[in-house]
């Protein structure tokens, strides 16, 4: 299995960069792991958008979804879609349709999203929608993931990977506040990206995010074989977050950066 990180970045881009986003390959099969602002130019100067097989969404916040507007007009509208010859393309009567597996509740929401300025069913034109929860068991190709809810600010879930063809297993945090929850579907992973979006934990109010230390200490107790923090800005001193992740951790972890693959 390889991860290829499209975008790290927490709500806000990083100057240049994407927020969250990451290509999964594993035996020919291609998916795309969240798609928030900017992840769909970065995907492209990796792979061709017409040969993802399927688009996971860990939760419902813009900075994880809100590239599927770009990345849906691209298969509606793109000269290689259209069924009749145009722009140098053939024509096609099997435009690509990738699968969009999102959280219960996504097709309201991209509805409510895009029907603001236009067409209110853009996206579920473009892609087939699925929706699963925290029971579901979602295959796609070789690819075999399971979900585990985990405290944020709207219903979250992260993500354990798997291959039939064996090999290790990976595990997105996706977005969360300390808790015991991801530490348990993390539990003895071989690669495990979690956020640490924060330099300090929020002052007042509900918890949502964590930070650099915290986020070492979840993936040293749930005993990830490597680490790589996520969801964290270019703001944040890279150098600082690894020394705080690792000390936490009890051994040297990473801090992702564009481009950055890795292979489980």
């Amino acid at each position: 299995m390889r991860i290829t990180v499209l975008g790290k970045s927490p709500s806000w881009e990083d100057a240049g960069g994407a927020c969250s986003g990451y290509l999964i390959e594993d035996g020919g099969v291609f998916l795309l792991l969240d798609c928030g602002n900017g992840v769909f130019s970065k995907l492209r100067l990796f792979r061709d958008y017409t040969d993802v097989d399927a688009v996971l969404l860990s939760h419902l916040h813009a900075d994880h979804f809100l590239d599927l507007v770009p990345y849906a007009y691209a298969l509606t509208y793109a000269p290689r879609q259209q069924p009749v010859p145009v722009g140098g393309y053939p024509g096609t009567d099997s435009p690509a349709r990738p699968r969009l597996i999102a959280p219960k509740g996504a097709g309201q929401c991209f509805r409510r999203v895009v029907g603001a300025w236009g067409k209110e069913d853009l996206i579920e034109s473009a892609f087939a929608l699925e929706e699963y929860d925290a029971g579901s068991t979602v295959e796609v190709g070789t690819l075999r993931a399971r979900f585990r809810e985990v405290p944020h600010f709207t219903t979250t879930y992260a993500i354990d990977f798997s291959s039939v063809n064996g090999g290790g297993r990976f595990t997105y945090g996706a977005d969360c506040r300390p808790g015991d929850e991801l530490i348990e579907i993390a539990r003895d992973t071989d690669l495990l990206m979690v956020e640490a979006t924060l330099p300090r934990p929020e002052r007042t109010g509900t918890r949502g995010h964590m930070t650099p230390a915290e986020a070492g200490d979840h993936a040293r107790r749930a005993g990830a074989g490597r680490v790589v923090l996520t969801h964290i800005s270019d703001e944040l001193d890279p150098d600082w977050a690894r020394k705080e992740g690792s000390k936490a951790f009890g051994e040297a972890v990473e801090v992702a950066r564009e481009g950055a693959v890795y292979e489980v």
